[in-house]
């Protein structure tokens, strides 16, 4: 499903919320204050938006660092220095290719870190472009088979007529993909018919994935973990199948 597990990623993320709630908290205070500044601070007129604050409230974030953020977002709070989007690209352990979304209110310190972290775990970074054809820009909806009563072929059918691309299946549930375009409208529908959604998001999913086993995936995993632990790092995509899995 997507390459690498989103299931295996959705528990790793969870099972860390607790041990690391103040980082936590950051990364998804830093989305919405990004959501804020690219669509303004009204949540039922900014979507990306919207989901940054369902993410914060399901994770818990208090409704004051919400609020915070997104008047740091929309310009209403001036507090700290901006902060800067960028995306590096890179190699892991068996050529597996990683890409890693940072925001950061300091470049050069991002840059190496991010620089050292792939060292360290036998990988390297690469130069913009080098990987990110290796990934397209799809909408993923994550659907539990636990807690659905929809039967596969509804689910299916519901989906495709709301303008998905695919729905990808698995023994733990279904992968629903779409066009970034298209992503809101068939969440909307998938919610409005009740719908029991673990995870909705915008994301790269690779186009081709390698499969590594023995050391070198032992070694792949913990550089992804590192990155994810990298306070500037926002997201992490890697082409490893079942990553974390």
């Amino acid at each position: 499903m997507s390459g690498h597990s989103k299931w295996a990623n959705i528990k790793r993320r969870k099972a860390a919320v607790d041990a690391k709630k103040g980082a936590l908290y950051t990364k998804l205070g830093r989305e919405i204050i990004a959501a804020a500044r690219e669509g303004g601070g009204n949540p039922d007129a900014n979507f990306r938006l919207r989901l940054a604050i369902e993410r914060a409230k399901a994770a818990n974030m208090p409704s004051d660092n919400i609020q915070r953020a997104i008047m740091k977002g929309t310009g209403e709070l001036q507090e700290g220095a901006a902060l800067e989007e960028i995306t590096y690209e890179g190699y892991g352990p068996g050529g597996m290719a990683v890409m890693v979304q940072v925001m950061t209110d300091n470049r050069n310190r991002a840059t190496q870190e991010v620089r050292y972290i792939f060292s360290r775990h036998g990988g390297s970074l690469g130069e913009a472009g080098c990987v990110a054809w290796m990934f397209k820009k799809k909408g993923s909806i994550i659907v539990p088979r636990e807690g659905n009563s929809m039967s596969e072929d509804d689910l299916l059918m519901l989906a495709l007529e709301a303008g998905a691309e695919d729905v990808r299946t698995d023994e733990e549930g279904f992968e629903v993909l779409t066009a970034p375009a298209d992503f809101q409208a068939v969440l909307e529908a998938l919610r409005k018919a009740e719908v029991n959604v673990a995870e909705a998001e915008v994301t790269m999913v690779p186009q081709n994935t390698v499969d590594l086993d023995g050391e070198q995936a032992e070694k792949a995993l913990a550089l992804l973990e590192a990155l994810e632990d990298c306070e500037d790092v926002q997201n992490v995509y890697a082409n490893l199948e079942d990553a974390a899995g």
